[in-house]
């Protein structure tokens, strides 16, 4: 019979498509079919796996290997610590946008009641992470897929997360003038013939959340176009972007009337979440 570490060996060396996590994909895979603990593996690394283990592994890595995300495999995706739940219909939720989480946290006062909208929420992320940081703020969680919406509510009950309100609709349309203290948002803005669309786990994830257009950037400026009038007072408006559309995000944000406007980078360096506030 198969142990753990063999089933690991022969994973790694199947896995060469995804060679640079080929042991965290195998790790993550078999953990997710014994329900254990990463720390399971290497305490017990000749447990033999039972017939049926080593078969719902064996079907895991073989989908892994054809390419689905290891977080549509397993059915989630940990974010500022929360563990999500993910399907075909969100977007796999990504460490560069806790850059997003990071800003907003660190701009807006923590214990004023704002109203802040979390705009294409896909699976929650951003609104539970903000929700479980700040608790005398207002989140709300906006997404035009009911099936979004479904993946983040089912997210915050799970997690006895109860603040964010979710709502069905596009963008910023949905609110009335003047009444939100910050738009939050991490928006499609890959370009439509981005070769990137056809490679790695992207080719399992829904378009819509990913393509924006000839320059990817047809969705933030619908959000910066109607953001001065959804947005009260000194109102912030705070995107994930790609690192080359930067320079274009501050223009139409500066062209809005937007002042305070900063980029900052991920951990490559590259310019990743852009910030900025409604002018006098």
């Amino acid at each position: 019979m198969t142990t753990i570490a063999q089933a690991l060996r022969d994973a790694v060396e199947r896995l060469t498509e995804q060679r640079d996590t080929a042991r965290l994909d195998a790790e993550v895979l078999l953990m997710h079919v014994l329900d254990k603990p990463r720390s399971h593996l290497y305490a017990w690394p000749e447990r033999r796996l039972s017939p049926a283990e080593l078969s719902r592994f064996e079907t895991l890595l073989a989908r892994r290997v054809a390419g689905e995300p290891v977080a549509h495999l397993t059915g989630q995706r940990e974010f500022w610590s929360l563990p999500l739940g993910v399907t075909a219909d969100t977007l796999i939720p990504r460490p560069e946008t806790e850059i997003l989480v990071e800003q907003t946290l660190a701009v807006l006062p923590p214990n004023e009641p704002l109203r802040i909208a979390d705009l294409g929420t896909g699976s929650g992320a951003v609104a539970l992470a903000l929700a479980r940081e700040r608790h005398r703020w207002q989140l709300f969680a906006l997404d035009r897929s009911p099936a979004c919406i479904s993946v983040a509510r089912h997210n915050a009950e799970r997690l006895g997360i109860d603040s964010p309100r979710f709502l069905v609709g596009h963008w910023s349309a949905a609110f009335a003038t003047a009444s939100l203290d910050a738009i939050v948002s991490n928006p499609p803005y890959v370009k439509d013939g981005d070769v990137h669309l056809q490679s790695g786990d992207v080719r399992f994830e829904p378009l819509t959340a990913l393509r924006a257009g000839a320059d990817g950037l047809d969705d933030i400026r619908q959000l910066i176009d109607d953001a001065p009038r959804v947005l009260r007072g000194a109102g912030h408006i705070f995107l994930e972007h790609a690192p080359e559309q930067a320079d274009e995000i501050r223009r139409l944000l500066m062209d809005k009337g937007f002042i305070a406007i900063t980029t900052t980078p991920d951990l490559g360096g590259r310019e990743r979440v852009t910030r900025a506030r409604c002018g006098p």
